[in-house]
């Protein structure tokens, strides 16, 4: 039996659409992406208020990046797991929920980055460095 090819979009610009779409899925449907939003906010103007150098961006950014993957990847998870069982059992929480400890251990993370890499600088502007 022959199986059929794999569905693909017709165009990138369509790809994009996709993408699009997926991006606003999980911003209308995730609560912890609003977090997720709020936190980022929070840094990269942190990093502007504080004139972070250029050379010190690119963890903060990464950082930023990983969480909302974890995040994006999390949503997919979870959408997967519920179309392939309805019902309640005891495997498809522990995807879920491992799914959910990857987006904390990426925000964990990403907090200590931002700690590590504006905190410094955050103590001098605010005069508590010694």
């Amino acid at each position: 039996m022959e199986t059929a090819p794999p569905r693909r979009a017709p165009s990138r610009l369509r790809s994009f659409g996709h993408a699009l779409s997926g991006i606003l899925y999980v911003l209308r449907t995730q609560r912890n992406a609003w977090i997720h939003a709020v936190a980022t906010t929070i840094v990269v103007t942190l990093g502007l208020w504080l004139e972070t150098p250029p050379e010190r961006w690119p963890p903060l950014l990464l950082s930023i990046g990983l969480v909302w993957m974890a995040e994006f990847i999390n949503t997919a998870l979870e959408a997967i797991v519920d179309l392939a069982s309805p019902q309640h059992h005891r495997l498809a929480r522990v995807g879920k929920d491992v799914g959910a400890a990857a987006v904390l251990i990426a925000a964990l993370a990403a907090a200590l980055v931002g700690v590590l890499t504006l905190g410094p600088a955050l103590a001098e502007r605010l005069g508590l460095a010694r």
